[in-house]
Protein backbone atom coordinates (compact mmCIF):
# COMPACT_ATOMS: atom_id res chain seq x y z
CA UNK A 1 0.00 0.00 0.00
CA UNK A 2 1.51 3.00 -0.85
CA UNK A 3 2.56 5.97 1.97
CA UNK A 4 -0.67 8.55 3.03
CA UNK A 5 0.76 11.67 3.77
CA UNK A 6 -0.89 15.08 4.45
CA UNK A 7 0.28 17.88 1.97
CA UNK A 8 1.15 21.03 3.73
CA UNK A 9 0.77 24.40 1.39
CA UNK A 10 2.60 27.41 2.69
CA UNK A 11 1.44 30.55 1.01
CA UNK A 12 2.92 33.84 1.78
CA UNK A 13 2.48 37.51 -0.43
CA UNK A 14 6.24 36.12 -1.85
CA UNK A 15 6.15 32.74 -2.82
CA UNK A 16 4.41 29.46 -2.03
CA UNK A 17 6.13 26.19 -1.10
CA UNK A 18 4.74 22.27 0.13
CA UNK A 19 5.95 20.03 2.63
CA UNK A 20 4.84 16.38 3.89
CA UNK A 21 3.44 15.55 6.65
CA UNK A 22 3.36 11.23 7.10
CA UNK A 23 0.72 10.19 8.80
CA UNK A 24 2.50 7.42 9.45
CA UNK A 25 5.60 7.55 10.70
CA UNK A 26 8.77 6.73 8.57
CA UNK A 27 11.69 4.25 9.01
CA UNK A 28 13.76 7.48 9.53
CA UNK A 29 12.08 8.44 12.77
CA UNK A 30 13.68 8.32 15.99
CA UNK A 31 12.52 7.66 19.63
CA UNK A 32 11.97 11.04 21.60
CA UNK A 33 12.82 10.73 25.11
CA UNK A 34 10.12 11.93 28.09
CA UNK A 35 13.53 13.02 29.41
CA UNK A 36 14.66 15.00 26.74
CA UNK A 37 14.12 18.19 28.49
CA UNK A 38 16.39 18.79 31.91
CA UNK A 39 17.72 21.38 34.00
CA UNK A 40 21.55 21.60 35.25
CA UNK A 41 21.94 23.75 38.25
CA UNK A 42 25.35 25.26 39.68
CA UNK A 43 26.33 23.71 42.71
CA UNK A 44 26.99 27.23 44.98
CA UNK A 45 23.13 27.96 45.34
CA UNK A 46 21.71 24.47 44.70
CA UNK A 47 20.08 24.56 48.17
CA UNK A 48 18.08 27.62 47.12
CA UNK A 49 16.70 26.19 44.65
CA UNK A 50 15.83 22.99 45.91
CA UNK A 51 14.77 23.75 49.73
CA UNK A 52 17.01 22.85 52.39
CA UNK A 53 14.71 21.72 55.75
CA UNK A 54 11.30 22.50 53.57
CA UNK A 55 10.93 21.98 49.86
CA UNK A 56 11.11 24.71 47.30
CA UNK A 57 7.44 24.97 46.58
CA UNK A 58 7.62 26.87 43.63
CA UNK A 59 11.08 24.73 41.87
CA UNK A 60 9.17 21.95 42.92
CA UNK A 61 5.79 22.95 40.94
CA UNK A 62 7.72 24.09 37.62
CA UNK A 63 9.03 20.41 37.53
CA UNK A 64 6.18 18.94 38.40
CA UNK A 65 3.97 20.66 35.33
CA UNK A 66 6.61 19.43 33.57
CA UNK A 67 6.09 15.68 34.62
CA UNK A 68 2.60 15.53 34.12
CA UNK A 69 3.02 16.36 30.36
CA UNK A 70 5.33 13.63 30.02
CA UNK A 71 5.12 11.05 32.80
CA UNK A 72 9.00 11.54 33.88
CA UNK A 73 9.94 14.41 35.90
CA UNK A 74 12.70 16.18 34.49
CA UNK A 75 16.31 15.40 34.82
CA UNK A 76 18.28 17.22 37.34
CA UNK A 77 22.19 17.53 36.94
CA UNK A 78 23.81 19.03 39.71
CA UNK A 79 26.64 20.22 38.18
CA UNK A 80 29.62 22.98 38.11
CA UNK A 81 31.77 20.81 40.50
CA UNK A 82 35.05 22.01 40.65
CA UNK A 83 34.87 24.49 43.43
CA UNK A 84 33.13 22.32 45.35
CA UNK A 85 34.77 20.36 48.68
CA UNK A 86 33.59 18.53 51.47
CA UNK A 87 33.18 19.35 55.29
CA UNK A 88 31.00 17.01 57.67
CA UNK A 89 30.64 19.60 59.72
CA UNK A 90 29.01 21.76 57.14
CA UNK A 91 25.31 21.54 57.54
CA UNK A 92 23.95 22.06 53.84
CA UNK A 93 26.49 24.34 52.32
CA UNK A 94 28.97 27.26 52.83
CA UNK A 95 29.63 29.08 49.55
CA UNK A 96 31.95 32.41 48.85
CA UNK A 97 31.22 34.76 46.27
CA UNK A 98 33.03 37.63 44.46
CA UNK A 99 30.97 40.96 44.42
CA UNK A 100 28.06 41.48 41.86
CA UNK A 101 28.72 44.03 39.28
CA UNK A 102 26.57 45.76 36.55
CA UNK A 103 27.58 42.86 33.95
CA UNK A 104 27.29 40.21 36.53
CA UNK A 105 24.72 41.14 38.93
CA UNK A 106 24.84 37.14 40.71
CA UNK A 107 27.83 35.83 39.91
CA UNK A 108 29.46 32.42 40.38
CA UNK A 109 30.60 31.27 43.83
CA UNK A 110 34.76 31.19 44.05
CA UNK A 111 34.09 28.34 46.69
CA UNK A 112 31.50 25.92 47.44
CA UNK A 113 32.10 24.09 50.80
CA UNK A 114 29.02 20.89 51.21
CA UNK A 115 28.01 18.57 53.72
CA UNK A 116 25.67 16.00 54.11
CA UNK A 117 22.72 17.63 53.90
CA UNK A 118 23.21 19.37 50.67
CA UNK A 119 23.06 16.02 48.85
CA UNK A 120 20.03 14.71 51.15
CA UNK A 121 18.01 17.61 50.13
CA UNK A 122 17.58 15.97 46.61
CA UNK A 123 14.43 14.51 48.61
CA UNK A 124 12.97 17.27 47.76
CA UNK A 125 12.49 16.89 44.28
CA UNK A 126 9.34 15.11 42.65
CA UNK A 127 9.18 11.63 42.61
CA UNK A 128 11.06 9.50 40.22
CA UNK A 129 13.80 12.38 39.45
CA UNK A 130 17.06 10.72 37.91
CA UNK A 131 19.80 13.30 39.21
CA UNK A 132 23.48 13.31 37.87
CA UNK A 133 25.49 15.23 40.18
CA UNK A 134 29.18 16.25 39.52
CA UNK A 135 32.37 15.69 42.02
CA UNK A 136 35.26 18.47 42.10
CA UNK A 137 37.98 17.09 39.63
CA UNK A 138 39.28 20.17 38.61
CA UNK A 139 41.37 21.30 41.83
CA UNK A 140 42.87 18.07 41.29
CA UNK A 141 42.24 16.77 44.77
CA UNK A 142 41.16 13.24 44.86
CA UNK A 143 40.37 13.13 48.58
CA UNK A 144 37.38 16.07 47.97
CA UNK A 145 35.78 13.66 45.33
CA UNK A 146 35.90 10.71 47.52
CA UNK A 147 34.17 12.38 50.64
CA UNK A 148 31.59 13.75 47.83
CA UNK A 149 30.75 10.21 46.51
CA UNK A 150 30.88 8.87 49.88
CA UNK A 151 28.15 11.48 50.97
CA UNK A 152 26.03 11.17 47.32
CA UNK A 153 25.99 7.44 48.34
CA UNK A 154 24.70 7.88 51.70
CA UNK A 155 22.05 10.17 50.67
CA UNK A 156 20.56 8.14 47.66
CA UNK A 157 20.07 5.16 49.92
CA UNK A 158 18.24 7.28 53.01
CA UNK A 159 14.78 5.99 53.27
CA UNK A 160 13.03 9.13 52.07
CA UNK A 161 15.10 9.26 49.09
CA UNK A 162 14.58 5.70 48.07
CA UNK A 163 10.89 5.97 48.85
CA UNK A 164 10.47 8.45 46.57
CA UNK A 165 12.17 6.41 43.67
CA UNK A 166 14.68 9.68 43.74
CA UNK A 167 17.82 8.19 41.65
CA UNK A 168 21.55 9.04 40.94
CA UNK A 169 21.97 8.49 37.70
CA UNK A 170 25.45 9.93 36.63
CA UNK A 171 28.37 10.84 38.55
CA UNK A 172 30.38 13.26 36.60
CA UNK A 173 33.75 13.50 37.59
CA UNK A 174 34.64 16.99 36.64
CA UNK A 175 33.65 20.23 34.90
CA UNK A 176 34.80 21.01 31.21
CA UNK A 177 38.31 19.24 31.64
CA UNK A 178 39.46 20.52 28.31
CA UNK A 179 39.15 23.99 29.48
CA UNK A 180 41.42 23.35 32.60
CA UNK A 181 44.52 24.93 30.50
CA UNK A 182 43.13 27.82 29.86
CA UNK A 183 41.12 28.90 33.44
CA UNK A 184 44.60 27.92 34.96
CA UNK A 185 43.50 25.03 36.96
CA UNK A 186 46.21 22.96 34.93
CA UNK A 187 49.66 23.40 33.28
CA UNK A 188 48.89 25.48 29.88
CA UNK A 189 50.09 22.00 28.23
CA UNK A 190 47.70 19.81 30.04
CA UNK A 191 46.82 17.11 27.44
CA UNK A 192 44.05 14.52 26.11
CA UNK A 193 46.34 12.00 27.61
CA UNK A 194 47.33 13.65 30.55
CA UNK A 195 43.87 14.16 31.36
CA UNK A 196 42.70 10.55 30.75
CA UNK A 197 45.56 9.02 32.65
CA UNK A 198 44.49 11.36 35.65
CA UNK A 199 40.69 10.41 35.18
CA UNK A 200 40.85 7.08 35.35
CA UNK A 201 42.75 7.31 38.99
CA UNK A 202 39.97 9.29 39.90
CA UNK A 203 37.27 6.97 38.51
CA UNK A 204 38.48 3.57 40.33
CA UNK A 205 38.33 6.01 43.75
CA UNK A 206 35.11 7.16 43.21
CA UNK A 207 33.73 4.09 42.20
CA UNK A 208 34.27 2.67 45.26
CA UNK A 209 33.34 5.82 47.54
CA UNK A 210 29.61 6.01 45.42
CA UNK A 211 28.93 2.04 45.08
CA UNK A 212 29.01 1.75 41.26
CA UNK A 213 28.95 -1.77 39.60
CA UNK A 214 27.59 -2.58 36.43
CA UNK A 215 24.43 -3.68 38.00
CA UNK A 216 23.90 -0.67 39.92
CA UNK A 217 21.47 2.28 38.83
CA UNK A 218 24.12 4.41 38.90
CA UNK A 219 26.62 4.78 36.04
CA UNK A 220 29.45 7.37 35.02
CA UNK A 221 29.20 10.23 32.90
CA UNK A 222 31.69 10.67 30.50
CA UNK A 223 33.64 13.63 28.99
CA UNK A 224 31.35 16.74 29.76
CA UNK A 225 33.82 19.13 27.25
CA UNK A 226 33.38 22.20 25.43
CA UNK A 227 34.96 20.51 22.70
CA UNK A 228 33.63 18.91 19.24
CA UNK A 229 35.52 16.62 16.71
CA UNK A 230 38.35 19.39 16.09
CA UNK A 231 39.94 19.93 19.47
CA UNK A 232 43.36 21.59 18.98
CA UNK A 233 44.43 19.85 22.30
CA UNK A 234 42.72 16.35 21.42
CA UNK A 235 39.55 16.27 23.50
CA UNK A 236 36.56 14.45 21.42
CA UNK A 237 33.87 12.10 21.82
CA UNK A 238 36.09 9.89 19.28
CA UNK A 239 39.18 10.53 21.55
CA UNK A 240 37.44 8.89 24.56
CA UNK A 241 36.66 5.94 22.51
CA UNK A 242 40.09 5.32 21.01
CA UNK A 243 41.18 5.94 24.86
CA UNK A 244 41.93 2.15 26.66
CA UNK A 245 39.21 3.61 29.23
CA UNK A 246 37.11 1.10 27.20
CA UNK A 247 39.52 -1.70 28.20
CA UNK A 248 39.71 -1.32 31.86
CA UNK A 249 37.37 -2.20 34.81
CA UNK A 250 36.25 1.10 34.54
CA UNK A 251 34.81 1.08 30.65
CA UNK A 252 31.65 -0.98 31.13
CA UNK A 253 30.33 1.43 33.70
CA UNK A 254 30.13 4.30 31.31
CA UNK A 255 27.00 4.61 29.78
CA UNK A 256 26.41 8.47 28.46
CA UNK A 257 28.37 11.06 26.82
CA UNK A 258 28.41 14.78 27.96
CA UNK A 259 28.93 17.53 25.70
CA UNK A 260 28.48 21.66 26.35
CA UNK A 261 27.27 24.10 24.17
CA UNK A 262 26.45 27.71 23.84
CA UNK A 263 24.85 29.42 21.09
CA UNK A 264 27.19 32.05 21.71
CA UNK A 265 29.24 34.22 24.33
CA UNK A 266 28.47 37.06 26.80
CA UNK A 267 31.87 36.74 28.60
CA UNK A 268 33.18 40.13 27.58
CA UNK A 269 29.88 41.80 27.35
CA UNK A 270 29.22 41.41 24.12
CA UNK A 271 25.64 41.13 23.14
CA UNK A 272 23.73 39.58 19.81
CA UNK A 273 20.85 39.91 17.61
CA UNK A 274 17.99 38.04 19.18
CA UNK A 275 16.76 37.30 15.44
CA UNK A 276 19.88 35.46 14.49
CA UNK A 277 20.18 33.41 18.04
CA UNK A 278 16.01 32.32 16.69
CA UNK A 279 17.25 31.92 13.28
CA UNK A 280 16.42 28.25 12.04
CA UNK A 281 19.96 28.27 9.90
CA UNK A 282 21.43 28.91 12.60
CA UNK A 283 20.29 26.53 15.17
CA UNK A 284 20.82 23.57 13.09
CA UNK A 285 24.24 24.75 11.99
CA UNK A 286 25.32 24.96 15.86
CA UNK A 287 23.99 21.48 16.65
CA UNK A 288 25.00 19.56 13.29
CA UNK A 289 28.26 20.24 13.80
CA UNK A 290 27.95 17.74 16.48
CA UNK A 291 26.25 15.03 14.12
CA UNK A 292 30.04 13.17 14.03
CA UNK A 293 29.92 12.94 18.08
CA UNK A 294 26.45 11.57 18.16
CA UNK A 295 27.21 9.25 15.21
CA UNK A 296 30.49 7.72 16.95
CA UNK A 297 28.64 7.57 20.38
CA UNK A 298 25.60 5.83 18.91
CA UNK A 299 27.93 3.57 17.52
CA UNK A 300 29.74 2.35 20.72
CA UNK A 301 26.32 1.69 22.82
CA UNK A 302 25.99 5.09 24.50
CA UNK A 303 23.32 7.52 24.94
CA UNK A 304 25.01 10.87 23.60
CA UNK A 305 23.93 14.14 26.19
CA UNK A 306 24.04 17.79 26.13
CA UNK A 307 25.16 18.49 29.30
CA UNK A 308 25.06 22.00 29.63
CA UNK A 309 23.43 24.51 27.23
CA UNK A 310 21.97 28.01 27.03
CA UNK A 311 21.52 30.59 24.47
CA UNK A 312 24.64 32.67 25.36
CA UNK A 313 27.31 31.68 28.23
CA UNK A 314 28.27 34.01 31.21
CA UNK A 315 24.45 33.89 32.32
CA UNK A 316 23.02 35.28 28.87
CA UNK A 317 22.42 38.20 27.39
CA UNK A 318 20.08 40.98 28.41
CA UNK A 319 17.17 41.48 25.73
CA UNK A 320 17.89 38.72 24.10
CA UNK A 321 18.62 35.64 26.81
CA UNK A 322 15.28 36.40 28.62
CA UNK A 323 13.05 37.62 26.25
CA UNK A 324 10.07 35.32 24.60
CA UNK A 325 12.38 35.12 21.32
CA UNK A 326 14.42 32.98 23.14
CA UNK A 327 11.48 30.41 23.81
CA UNK A 328 11.19 29.89 20.10
CA UNK A 329 14.92 29.34 19.89
CA UNK A 330 14.90 27.00 22.63
CA UNK A 331 11.53 25.51 21.30
CA UNK A 332 13.30 24.36 18.13
CA UNK A 333 16.65 24.12 19.48
CA UNK A 334 15.37 21.07 21.67
CA UNK A 335 13.42 19.25 19.13
CA UNK A 336 15.80 19.62 16.36
CA UNK A 337 18.34 18.17 19.26
CA UNK A 338 15.85 14.83 19.83
CA UNK A 339 15.47 15.18 16.23
CA UNK A 340 19.17 13.86 15.90
CA UNK A 341 19.46 11.61 18.65
CA UNK A 342 20.40 13.73 21.51
CA UNK A 343 18.95 12.18 24.88
CA UNK A 344 18.69 14.69 27.36
CA UNK A 345 19.50 18.34 27.02
CA UNK A 346 20.19 20.22 29.98
CA UNK A 347 19.37 24.00 30.08
CA UNK A 348 21.61 25.54 32.38
CA UNK A 349 20.09 27.44 35.40
CA UNK A 350 21.61 29.61 38.31
CA UNK A 351 19.88 31.89 40.44
CA UNK A 352 19.83 35.50 38.67
CA UNK A 353 20.84 34.56 35.73
CA UNK A 354 19.36 36.41 32.55
CA UNK A 355 19.11 32.94 30.53
CA UNK A 356 16.81 31.09 33.44
CA UNK A 357 13.53 29.52 32.33
CA UNK A 358 12.99 29.41 36.44
CA UNK A 359 13.95 32.27 39.10
CA UNK A 360 13.25 30.10 42.27
CA UNK A 361 13.74 32.37 44.72
CA UNK A 362 13.03 35.84 45.46
CA UNK A 363 15.77 38.45 43.67
CA UNK A 364 17.12 41.45 45.53
CA UNK A 365 18.49 43.17 42.33
CA UNK A 366 18.06 43.53 38.35
CA UNK A 367 19.83 40.45 36.80
CA UNK A 368 20.20 42.85 33.88
CA UNK A 369 22.23 45.54 35.55
CA UNK A 370 22.16 44.55 39.37
CA UNK A 371 20.02 48.15 40.61
CA UNK A 372 18.31 46.92 43.71
CA UNK A 373 14.54 45.74 43.61
CA UNK A 374 12.21 47.68 45.63
CA UNK A 375 10.08 45.60 46.75
CA UNK A 376 12.15 42.61 46.02
CA UNK A 377 10.85 40.49 42.54
CA UNK A 378 9.28 36.99 43.76
CA UNK A 379 9.43 33.59 42.17
CA UNK A 380 8.93 33.36 38.73
CA UNK A 381 8.98 31.45 35.53
CA UNK A 382 11.09 33.42 32.64
CA UNK A 383 9.66 33.02 28.55
CA UNK A 384 12.21 29.81 28.00
CA UNK A 385 9.67 27.86 30.51
CA UNK A 386 7.49 27.63 27.75
CA UNK A 387 9.64 25.99 25.17
CA UNK A 388 10.26 23.33 28.03
CA UNK A 389 6.51 23.08 28.47
CA UNK A 390 5.77 22.99 24.42
CA UNK A 391 8.51 20.05 23.74
CA UNK A 392 7.06 17.89 26.77
CA UNK A 393 3.35 18.27 25.54
CA UNK A 394 4.33 17.26 21.90
CA UNK A 395 6.70 14.33 23.28
CA UNK A 396 3.48 13.10 25.77
CA UNK A 397 3.22 10.83 28.01
CA UNK A 398 3.72 7.07 26.23
CA UNK A 399 8.05 6.76 26.42
CA UNK A 400 6.86 5.76 22.81
CA UNK A 401 6.65 8.48 20.35
CA UNK A 402 8.87 9.02 17.45
CA UNK A 403 9.88 12.23 16.09
CA UNK A 404 10.74 13.59 12.08
CA UNK A 405 11.82 17.16 11.16
CA UNK A 406 9.60 18.40 8.39
CA UNK A 407 11.05 19.55 4.89
CA UNK A 408 10.14 23.16 4.79
CA UNK A 409 11.54 25.03 2.13
CA UNK A 410 10.84 28.71 4.10
CA UNK A 411 13.94 30.58 5.91
CA UNK A 412 11.86 31.19 9.11
CA UNK A 413 9.40 27.92 9.47
CA UNK A 414 10.56 24.92 11.14
CA UNK A 415 8.22 22.17 11.63
CA UNK A 416 7.94 18.40 13.42
CA UNK A 417 5.60 15.62 13.27
CA UNK A 418 5.22 13.10 16.55
CA UNK A 419 4.11 9.61 16.30
CA UNK A 420 2.70 7.32 18.70
CA UNK A 421 2.31 3.40 18.07
CA UNK A 422 3.17 4.63 14.13
CA UNK A 423 0.56 7.28 13.68
CA UNK A 424 0.73 10.66 13.36
CA UNK A 425 -0.74 12.59 16.67
CA UNK A 426 1.17 15.98 16.24
CA UNK A 427 3.05 18.79 15.27
CA UNK A 428 4.97 21.69 16.25
CA UNK A 429 5.48 24.67 13.54
CA UNK A 430 7.46 27.65 14.81
CA UNK A 431 7.68 30.80 12.82
CA UNK A 432 11.11 32.50 14.37
CA UNK A 433 10.89 35.48 11.97
CA UNK A 434 10.68 38.11 14.73
CA UNK A 435 8.35 40.92 15.57
CA UNK A 436 9.11 43.40 17.99
CA UNK A 437 6.34 44.65 20.31
CA UNK A 438 5.49 48.03 19.03
CA UNK A 439 5.85 46.88 15.72
CA UNK A 440 2.69 47.51 13.21
CA UNK A 441 2.24 44.63 11.07
CA UNK A 442 2.23 41.00 11.47
CA UNK A 443 3.07 38.79 8.84
CA UNK A 444 1.21 35.71 8.11
CA UNK A 445 1.77 32.48 6.43
CA UNK A 446 -1.00 30.20 5.59
CA UNK A 447 -0.67 26.43 5.42
CA UNK A 448 -3.46 24.23 3.71
CA UNK A 449 -3.17 20.73 5.26
CA UNK A 450 -4.73 17.93 2.75
CA UNK A 451 -4.10 14.25 2.30
CA UNK A 452 -2.61 12.70 -1.04
CA UNK A 453 -4.95 9.73 -0.72
CA UNK A 454 -8.19 9.17 0.24
CA UNK A 455 -8.00 6.24 3.21
CA UNK A 456 -9.83 5.45 6.32
CA UNK A 457 -6.71 6.19 8.08
CA UNK A 458 -6.32 9.72 8.09
CA UNK A 459 -7.21 12.48 10.57
CA UNK A 460 -10.33 13.87 10.04
CA UNK A 461 -9.91 17.42 12.05
CA UNK A 462 -7.02 18.98 14.37
CA UNK A 463 -7.28 20.47 17.18
CA UNK A 464 -5.12 23.83 17.11
CA UNK A 465 -3.17 25.91 20.23
CA UNK A 466 -0.78 28.70 19.89
CA UNK A 467 1.85 30.32 21.76
CA UNK A 468 1.26 34.05 22.27
CA UNK A 469 3.85 36.78 22.65
CA UNK A 470 3.44 40.73 21.76
CA UNK A 471 7.20 40.92 20.55
CA UNK A 472 10.34 38.56 20.65
CA UNK A 473 11.48 41.54 23.10
CA UNK A 474 8.89 41.38 25.41
CA UNK A 475 10.19 39.21 28.84
CA UNK A 476 6.56 38.49 30.35
CA UNK A 477 3.06 37.90 28.77
CA UNK A 478 3.27 34.67 26.97
CA UNK A 479 -0.23 32.92 27.10
CA UNK A 480 0.18 29.15 25.69
CA UNK A 481 -3.36 27.79 24.82
CA UNK A 482 -4.88 31.04 26.18
CA UNK A 483 -2.88 29.77 29.50
CA UNK A 484 0.27 31.00 31.59
CA UNK A 485 2.50 29.57 34.07
CA UNK A 486 3.14 33.49 35.31
CA UNK A 487 1.68 32.86 38.32
CA UNK A 488 2.42 32.86 41.86
CA UNK A 489 2.98 29.48 42.61
CA UNK A 490 4.37 28.41 39.25
CA UNK A 491 1.64 26.27 38.42
CA UNK A 492 -0.52 26.80 35.26
CA UNK A 493 -3.53 29.69 35.18
CA UNK A 494 -6.39 30.87 32.76
CA UNK A 495 -8.62 28.98 31.01
CA UNK A 496 -7.71 26.66 27.66
CA UNK A 497 -7.87 27.71 24.26
CA UNK A 498 -7.80 25.66 21.21
CA UNK A 499 -9.48 26.24 17.80
CA UNK A 500 -11.13 23.03 16.23
CA UNK A 501 -10.32 22.83 12.57
CA UNK A 502 -10.90 20.39 9.67
CA UNK A 503 -7.49 19.19 8.40
CA UNK A 504 -8.38 20.67 5.14
CA UNK A 505 -9.33 24.25 6.36
CA UNK A 506 -6.13 26.83 5.98
CA UNK A 507 -3.74 27.54 9.03
CA UNK A 508 -2.50 30.63 9.91
CA UNK A 509 0.81 31.22 11.35
CA UNK A 510 1.83 34.24 12.62
CA UNK A 511 5.57 36.31 12.93
CA UNK A 512 6.88 34.94 16.23
CA UNK A 513 4.19 32.32 16.66
CA UNK A 514 4.40 28.31 17.52
CA UNK A 515 0.94 26.36 17.10
CA UNK A 516 0.83 22.71 18.10
CA UNK A 517 -1.59 20.59 16.06
CA UNK A 518 -3.20 17.55 17.63
CA UNK A 519 -4.87 15.18 14.87
CA UNK A 520 -8.11 13.67 15.55
CA UNK A 521 -9.07 10.48 13.69
CA UNK A 522 -12.26 9.18 12.84
CA UNK A 523 -13.87 8.21 16.17
CA UNK A 524 -11.32 9.58 18.13
CA UNK A 525 -12.71 12.06 21.00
Amino acid sequence: MMPIALCVLVASCVFALEALIPVHSPCNALLISPSLVGFSIEQDRWTDWVGTTNRNEFFYNTLTNLKHLTGKAPPIRIGACDHTNFNAAVQFSEALFPPPTSQVPYPQALNVTAGDGYYMTVRHLPPGTEVTVGVNFGQSNITAAVLEAHSLARAFRSASVVRANITLEFVEIGNEADQYALKGLRHPSFSFKAYMREWLRFSREVIKAAQITETSRTKLLSGSFLSSTHSVLGFSPQAVLKSSVFNTEVGPLITAFSQHHYSGSFCSGNGGILQDLMNKIHIRGNLSAFIPDMVAMARHGLDYVIGETNSYACHGAAGISNTAGAALWALDYLLYAGKLGVSRVYFHQGIGYKYNAIQPVHLYRSTINGEPFMPPQPPHIQPMYYAAAIASEAIGPTGATTIIELDIDHPFLAGYAFFERGTLVRAILINSHAFWAGDVEREEVRLQLRSTHDHWLRPKNMVVKRLYMRGVNETTGLRWGGQTYETRSGKIGGRLRTELLPVEEDLVIRQSEAIMLSFRYEGSN
